[in-house]
Order: structure tokens, then sequence, then C-alpha cells
């Protein structure tokens, strides 16, 4: 007889079902901070290497949950493999982050491909398959992409900037030139996610880190309308995928995004303001975060406070723990136990 597959608390809160003991991971969990990270990333020589290697982004994916026990996995990958995909140049350069071929003009954009090559993209298919063979049952496995509006705003700079001013002016100047740029990141993103559903993921994460630049009505058109898009292509396939949003500081903007995306959950930074969340977001859908990541590195009873104001700001309802954004290289190890042990004491 087939074995009744086990409870994930992440996809129960995903599903609408409040834990008592509120499911908890880390954005980039795998990572700098681990020094068997270091030393994979190291043995691996490029970042890219790393990234398309299946047995290294499965160990490195799996390294975490070894250390913590978590309650999901985030595969080991980057937002820019679908600009490499459609066949543009990605490199990382050590110190410096992404650089691509600046797509910073209409003409440029004339030259981006329509359909991506998933060929190279098997590598990170493979990867979750071995993943979703060595994690425990009860441990749910996260897929994600790079929303449209994050991913164009490197492509047409070339490289992160402070503000992303490029992409903000492409979009002012050339707004249809840009949208061409988000409707080729909109149609293959959700074949990318696709896939990552068949290959084992339970859930999916949009990250749309630079959604925060976007004043209102830029806001509604170059991050939600493309999440919706998304969401809608993936469900139109997968009807019940179970799909979480990160419009890194949206703010006030939020409930606006939850209501259009018809997300089942939505990242929140740390900066967010908990009433408007609690009334507005939380009553709609689940919650995910937001411990301050230098919260996390401060350790001590300012750790223990912060990790308290999450759980007594959002307990009570649908909730993720996580951080507001990425952990960051310096955090010690022992101030991740301390978090993790904190929040599995907590009974709401």
């Amino acid at each position: 007889m087939p074995q009744k597959s086990a409870v994930k608390p992440f996809v129960e809160v995903l599903s609408g079902r409040r834990q008592t003991v509120p499911p908890a991971w880390m954005m980039r969990q795998a990572g700098r901070y681990l020094p068997e990270y270091r030393e994979l990333r190291a043995k691996a020589g490029s970042f890219l290497d790393l990234c398309f290697t299946p047995e290294y982004a499965a160990e490195v994916t799996l390294q975490p949950i070894r250390r913590f026990n978590f309650d999901a996995a985030i595969i080991f990958s980057d937002i820019l493999v679908i600009p490499y995909a459609l066949g543009r140049s990605v490199r990382f350069e050590a110190g410096e982050g992404p650089r691509l071929d600046p797509l910073d003009t209409p003409e440029q954009v004339t030259t981006l491909a329509r359909a991506a090559d998933f060929a190279k993209l098997e590598p990170v298919y493979e990867a979750l398959r071995r993943v979703r063979r060595e994690l425990a049952p009860d441990i749910a496995l996260i897929g994600f992409c790079g929303a449209p509006w994050t991913v164009a705003t490197y492509m047409v700079a070339g490289r992160g900037t402070p503000d992303q001013a490029p992409a903000r002016m492409m979009a002012y100047r050339h707004p249809e030139a840009f949208a061409k740029i988000i409707d080729v990141l909109v149609e293959n993103s959700i074949q990318y996610l696709l896939g990552q559903l068949k290959a084992g993921a339970d859930a999916l994460q949009i990250f749309d880190t630079w959604a925060g630049v976007l004043p209102p009505r830029e806001f509604e058109r170059w991050s939600i309308e493309p999440a919706k898009r998304i969401v809608a292509g993936v469900r139109a396939k997968v009807p019940d995928a179970k799909i979480i949003g990160f419009p890194r500081g949206a703010g006030a903007l939020l409930p606006a995004y939850v209501e259009a995306t018809r997300v089942n959950a939505v990242s929140i930074d740390w900066a967010a303001e908990p009433s408007l969340i609690r009334e507005r977001v939380q009553n709609q859908v689940a919650v995910q975060g937001n411990l301050d990541p230098l919260a996390l590195i401060a350790g001590g009873a300012a750790l223990d406070r912060a990790v308290d104001d999450v759980l007594a700001n959002y307990g009570q309802g649908r909730l993720i723990f996580n951080l507001g954004h990425g952990i960051q290289p310096e955090t010690p190890i022992a101030h991740v136990e301390q978090m993790i042990k904190r929040v599995r004491a907590y009974k709401g």
C-alpha cells in the first residue's frame, strides 16, 4: 500500500491552517554564514558552477536543514538563471555581484530572445529531485524565481545599482520596450516555476527584492501585474500551486498586492507596520517574516526580544517565521540556534 504522505507544517500554513508552533526557515539559509557552504563554494569554482552542478546545489540546499532542522528547504539557485537561459551573458564577479550585458535602449531590447532554452535549467530541476529524495517527508521544498521587475532591473543596468535608477528611467522613457522585457520574463518564469513543481517543489516564492523603489502607479504596473500573471499562469496548469510573494518594501501597498495576485502568503520585511499587516494582510493570507537580520547578528537579549515581537505581532494568525530579508554572512551560527529554539518553544 502507498504510504500516507507526512504533514508538512509549512504547507499547512499555506493551505490556510494555522500552526500552534509556526514553521520556520530563513531566506539565504544556504549560504556564506556556514563553513560547509564556504568549503563547497571554493571547491565548485564559480558561483554559476555551484548553481548548475546538481550534486553541489543539492548539498548546499540540505546543509542548513541538517544543522537546524528547518521546516522548509529552498533550492539553491539564483534569480538571474532566467536571463542566462535566454542567452544573455550572466557572470558573477567576486565582491562585485552579477554582471550582465545591459539592455538599456529600445534597440538593445530587440536582441532579447522570447523563449528560454530550458535545457540550460535542467540542472536546477535535477537538484530539486535530489533534494526531494533526501528531505524528511515533513520538510517542505521551496522553488523560486525572481519577479520580472527585479530581474529586469539587473538586465537593464547590467548590474545592481543603489536605487535601480536605470530600469526606472527606462520604464518612464521607453515603457513599450520595458514592457517587452517584462513580458518575456513573465512567460518564461511561468514555465520555469512549473518545471520546479514537476521536479518536486511543494511551494514557490517570487522574490521582488526591488519592489520598494517604485511609486504606487509603477508598483501596480511593474510589480503587481506581472506577479498576478505568473500566479495565474502557474495555476492554469497546477490549480492548487502554493505561491508566496515577496514585494520587499511594499509597505502600505501590500494589501493591493495580495488582493490582485492571489498569492497564498506574503513575505514582509522588518519595517512592516504590524497593525496594518494583521488587519489588512494576515486576515487574507499567511504572513512570512519578519525578523531583522541585524537582530540575528546582535544575538543575546536583543535577539530574544525581536523574536518575541514577531511572534506577538503575528503568531495568533497564520505565520511562517522567517527573516525580513536574507541572513547576513557574518551571522554567528549560535544565534541561529538561539532563534530557532525560541520559535520552537512558542505555544500560541
